[in-house]
């Protein structure tokens, strides 16, 4: 009997998974693949982002409840599995200098000890492949930066029964591959922003440009492409569930969805350890584990 395909993502926030990958997720589902996504805070110090929820009183009084609520949605919307780490949101801290992060929070929790919970994770799944952020969070915000921590090291703890006995955390097990998620990189930024300009348009790009050009960010190695334009209006549909963080009418979806599919019909990934043979660059997340699943 062949072992079935699995993939898990871990994401900090409810959202995550909709911003991150989502497309990828839900063609891999499309082929009945299951997908677990592990998501480590709440989300409880997020701010309502879309203009038109902002001063609700019930939605500011119930956050987490109702961020729950959007997981809820999207994950139905994407077909996947989805699981709660059971931290607390650290916000995001803003000010110079920066504010101490708030006491019980999700980074300031210890590594071993978070890393364990999705040790547990992974023995009970069992997905050959993980997806993560890399050393920087995709972003510096702190959640982001810890889920790539403990993400690192229960990837190897999972198969160590020294440091997680069996007995606490279920049967050892080996991921074969692990990814940080690349999606926001500057050449699919160019490749879009470019497109929209030779089509008369008006691009929500170019401070995007702006910026990397100040910050000097050193690019990443896009390993993997996966092409998976027939599952962007999944995607966008998940997004737009979780309704207190994003605006339909914002920035996010303002690019055509005839020209997104034409232009830049992947996802991106930076394959970042790998226990199987694999031949660089790949188009698909079991690249070397499917030939013997």
């Amino acid at each position: 009997m062949t072992e079935q395909l699995r993939l898990m993502a871990v994401h900090a926030h409810p959202d995550d998974e909709s911003s991150k990958g989502a497309a990828t997720m839900a063609k891999y589902v499309s082929e009945g693949v299951p997908v677990l996504v592990v998501t480590c805070t709440g989300g409880e110090r997020g701010s309502v982002l879309n203009p038109k929820l902002q001063g609700d009183k019930y939605i500011e009084e119930n956050i987490h409840e109702v961020r729950a609520k959007e997981m809820d949605e999207a994950r139905e919307i994407l077909g996947i599995e989805q699981e709660w780490l059971g931290y607390v949101d650290s916000g995001l801290p803003e000010g110079d200098p920066l504010p101490p992060l708030p006491e019980g929070c999700f980074a300031l929790e210890d590594v071993d000890e978070a890393a364990g919970r999705l040790v547990k994770k992974i023995r009970s799944f069992r997905p050959q492949v993980v997806t993560t952020y890399d050393e920087n969070g995709g972003y510096p915000h702190p959640d982001h930066i810890m889920t790539h921590t403990i993400s690192m090291v229960a990837f190897e703890g999972a198969a160590d029964t020294e440091k997680y006995p069996e007995a606490e955390f279920g049967p050892a097990y080996q991921p074969q591959k692990l990814y940080y998620n690349q999606g926001f990189n500057k050449p699919r930024t160019v490749a879009l922003h470019e497109a929209l300009l030779a089509r008369g348009m008006e691009s929500p790009y170019g401070e995007w440009l702006e910026r990397w050009k100040e910050f000097e960010r050193t690019e990443r190695n896009l390993t993997t492409h996966v092409p998976c334009a027939d599952f962007f209006e999944i995607r966008d549909k998940a997004l737009i569930a979780h309704a207190t963080q994003i605006d339909p009418d914002g920035g996010w979806f303002r690019v055509p969805m005839d020209l997104q599919k034409e232009v830049w019909p992947t996802e991106e990934y930076e394959l970042a350890k790998s226990l199987v043979d694999t031949t660089l660059p790949e188009s698909d997340l079991f690249a070397g584990i499917r030939e013997n699943a």
